[in-house]
């Protein structure tokens, strides 16, 4: 924390050299180093000091007779609100001039940041803080400012309560075990309520951003100061607890070291516990960082660290819009001169704002100028030369440094939203000749769209039936298909979205018309697998039984497994092969397509590793079943078609996938008397 202005507070040193070693760990996650994987986690130790920081100062002004909690919040306000306004500011302006196509979708989230709301407008637009379905939103990161400061409109209120009505034995003044323990047991809660909300299957946005999922961090932080108060912290501590003191602290700063190295995002340790013993570790380094005898709180409090702890607040601001908007979605991997660049960048644009703007104004400058204008003494000359060319160079120098890393990687490729796609439209586009008739598409009602068929049940002599597997496959630029349901996941959404692809003769459903099929059902909703199942949604098995039942019989094409192969890594009883042969015994001996998968990412589950035991899983079934093919994606799809999450695709990357597609279900299934390819493989 900076030093605090006026005496009602110790300053800790070592405390803001832990702020700077939190802030580096999420700048590294959010760059994308592997072996910093867990570097998220600095977010929690954030959370765990401001709950100690929070709950020690009113603690002080409980003990000195004098709460002003309006005092209170005037300074929280001081310090934190100019800083995130200009981040707004700036960040609404680069998109308007840079990528107009993400302003609607940053509207709201702009808003929500304003009034610290960011997270819960996430959660209840169901926008997933991991698993995005396009590129990263350069706000994202606001969700835990918000969480912190609903804890300072609320939190000082139930503390008071507690001081009022939870009796303590006489002891150093300010000391309280009893509520500390009370405020201990909600942290407890708070934690069991992340692990029994948390289903490995499904993203975990809402367990990771909610302020009741997330309460623990700042609820152990507090629950420390009522039995650790910094102003009765003396110099003056027998040997052998100093010692303590100093092995608790560093076993705690190993702890939050092995965490950020050993997990990830995705690692369902963190949620069933992981994260509480991340805020339990936190509490020991904090405990002795903040005693002014211990070793470990001078080390923290070295110079340099202390430098970025203090401008740690304007870094996490800064940093995540310094990647986002300069990192292009189609870059696949860590440069590590774009990241240098980025993280200098975010450095000094935090520090010009926090000498120009932040530490003025959080020392009283905006009274200043308002008393002085209600006395008719304020000129703008009044305001030094220093001051202007200050705060001219913060502003600039936020300007300069995004339209220099801008320089340093390719154009962002994609957006939420895109007029266009720039790799080969035209020739794309004109490829496609004009379908023999008007395809029929049914959308599933469980993607949020109403079914529309109306053409009739295709019957059974329709459907095309599989031929020999020859040597040599003919090629045929029609399919014999003239019915196809086509299963997918968020992996398929992009083929049907008209922002990722807003010319309709790209999407999926008249990809299929160029090759001959005359009605599609696309059954294609985000985080679909073949067992597990979304609440108040059935999963795929289910879908194509439904279907059979309803009398369908025509050909498939099924772009599933990734979900599937994420949540067997995670302890599905479910494992892969038997997946997919439930599926097999629903279409029985229809003609089907199945994609294989592929990931850019290194572990986890959907690490690449993962997606290959599932391809070999298919290739096993193949082998017992003629009617079916595979079309080998993993094969053909391009690391430059997949945006930042390294599982999704970029507007020409789902073009691309569309019409692979069709082009892999001609030659799986052709038309005039062409037989299919020899073995399971499709690669058109």
């Amino acid at each position: 924390m900076p030093e605090p202005v006026g005496r009602s507070q110790r300053y800790m040193p070592g405390l803001d050299g832990l702020r700077a070693v939190a802030v580096l760990a999420v700048i590294t996650y959010h760059l994308g180093f592997g072996w910093a994987g867990g570097g998220l986690l600095g977010v929690g130790v954030f959370f765990t000091l401001s709950g100690y920081l929070i709950t020690d100062l009113l603690l002080a002004q409980v003990a000195s007779g004098r709460v002003d909690l309006g005092n209170f919040w005037l300074r929280r306000a001081r310090r934190l609100l100019p800083a995130l306004f200009l981040v707004l500011a700036v960040v609404t302006i680069w998109v308007a001039v840079a990528d107009r196509s993400q302003l609607p979708g940053l509207r709201g989230q702009v808003g929500a940041a304003a009034v610290y709301l960011n997270n819960w407008w996430e959660i209840f637009h169901h926008i997933p803080y991991f698993a995005r379905f396009g590129p990263p939103s350069p706000l994202n990161h606001l969700w835990s400012l918000a969480v912190e400061e609903q804890f300072y409109l609320l939190w000082p209120w139930l503390l008071l309560l507690g001081v009022r009505f939870v009796p303590e034995r006489r002891r150093p003044l300010g000391v309280r075990p009893r509520l500390a323990g009370l405020v201990l047991a909600l942290a407890l809660a708070s934690g069991a309520e992340m692990a029994l909300l948390y289903h490995p299957s499904f993203d975990p946005s809402r367990v990771y951003d909610g302020t009741d999922t997330r309460a623990f961090g700042l609820l152990f932080g507090a629950a420390l100061a009522m039995v650790w108060p910094s102003r009765l912290l003396t110099r003056r501590v027998r040997g052998h607890a100093r010692t303590l003191l100093e092995v608790a602290g560093t076993v705690g700063l190993v702890t939050i070291a092995v965490l950020i190295w050993r997990t990830n995002r995705y690692s369902p340790f963190l949620y069933r516990g992981g994260i509480v013993g991340l805020s339990a570790a936190t509490v020991l380094v904090i405990a002795a960082a903040a005693h002014p005898a211990t070793r470990l709180g001078a080390v923290l409090g070295w110079q340099p660290l202390r430098w970025l702890g203090v401008r740690s607040y304007g870094i996490y601001l800064w940093h995540a819009p310094v990647i986002v908007l300069t990192t292009s979605t189609v870059n696949r991997g860590t440069d590590l001169l774009r990241a240098a660049a980025q993280v200098a960048a975010s450095i000094v644009v935090a520090a010009l704002s926090w000498r120009f703007i932040e530490e003025p104004i959080r020392r009283g400058a905006l009274g200043r100028l308002w008393a002085a204008a209600r006395a008719g003494r304020w000129r703008p000359r009044s305001v030094s030369a220093r001051a202007r060319l200050g705060l001219t160079a913060a502003v600039a120098g936020v300007a300069l440094a995004c339209v220099a890393l801008a320089g340093i990687s390719p154009p962002r490729a994609v957006s939420s939203t895109l007029a266009g796609i720039s790799v080969n439209s035209a020739a794309l586009g004109s490829s496609l000749p004009p379908p023999p008739q008007t395809p029929t598409v049914s959308f599933s009602a469980r993607g949020g769209q109403t079914r529309t068929t109306t053409s009739p049940p295709v019957s059974k002599r329709s459907a095309a039936a599989p031929g020999p597997r020859p040597a040599d496959p003919a090629r045929a630029a029609r399919t014999s298909c003239r019915s196809v349901v086509h299963l997918g996941d968020s992996t398929s959404e992009g083929m049907i979205s008209t922002d990722y692809l807003p010319n309709p003769r790209r999407r999926l459903a008249a990809q299929y018309a160029r090759v001959g099929v005359r009605h599609e059902d696309l059954e294609i909703t985000g985080a679909t697998s073949i067992v597990e199942t979304l609440p108040g949604g059935i999963n795929a098995y289910e879908v194509a039984r439904g279907l059979v039942g309803g009398g369908y019989h025509g050909c498939w094409v099924i772009a599933l497994g990734t979900n599937d192969t994420a949540d067997v890594y995670v302890g599905s009883s479910v494992s892969l092969s038997p997946r997919i042969e439930r599926m097999m015994s629903v279409i029985g001996d229809q003609p089907v397509l199945w994609l294989n998968v592929k990931s850019l990412l290194s572990s986890g589950p959907y690490a690449e590793s993962n997606m290959e035991h599932w391809n070999s899983a298919l290739l096993q079934a193949c082998a017992q079943h003629p009617n079916m093919r595979i079309f080998d994606w993993a094969a053909v799809v391009h690391d430059s078609w997949f945006i930042a999450d390294g599982i999704h695709y970029t507007s020409p990357g789902y073009a691309a996938r569309a019409r692979l597609i069709a082009d892999g279900l001609v030659q799986a299934f052709p038309a005039g008397g062409a037989t299919s390819p020899a073995g399971c493989i499709v690669n058109p």
